[in-house]
């Protein structure tokens, strides 16, 4: 929460989430099937946008450990369901998955940021994406009788019928 960044850690790195918004690219990804067969549908894809900021008495240490955590993720950009479900069991099915990534944040933005939070006073972050954040639909595809009958009903253009 913003009002923990008044009392910080004496080292450390934290993360703040600021901003939630439908991933542009993934639109239609479709939706569970429950164990019945049931349909569900489509998932809602989201990328979670977050700063991740370095704590340390020390500036000298506060660099250092923003150098770490920007290697950790490089190193391992992918969270994998195992380390995902950790706290909610069975939250990410065996194949998902979600990537982090660098993010762009003007230093303006960034700035503004911490103005708001603390007081302007800054601490070094580094903006950070986790996209591809699924949430499936409890909402089941309603599912029609089968067609039993095709009719193609067409007329050719200038041929009286």
């Amino acid at each position: 929460m913003a009002r923990d960044f008044s009392q910080p850690m004496a080292a450390g790195v934290s993360l703040f989430l600021y901003r939630i918004f439908p991933n542009g690219a993934l639109r239609s990804l479709r939706g569970r099937s429950g164990p019945d067969g049931q349909q569900y549908r489509n998932q809602l894809p989201l990328d979670l946008h977050f700063i991740l900021t370095a704590w340390a008495q020390d500036a000298s240490l506060q660099h250092l450990i923003v150098g770490w955590m920007m290697r950790m993720i490089e190193d391992a950009p992918i969270l994998p369901p195992g380390l995902l479900n950790q706290k909610y069991p069975n939250l990410f099915a065996a194949d998902e998955g979600v990537a982090l990534s660098a993010s762009d944040l003007s230093t303006e933005e960034l700035l503004r940021m911490w103005e708001v939070m603390v007081e302007n006073s800054y601490q070094i972050s580094v903006p950070y994406v986790a996209r591809f954040v699924k949430i499936d639909s409890d909402l089941p595809v309603a599912t029609g009788r089968p067609i039993q009958e095709r009719t193609l009903n067409y007329a050719v253009p200038g041929v009286a019928s």
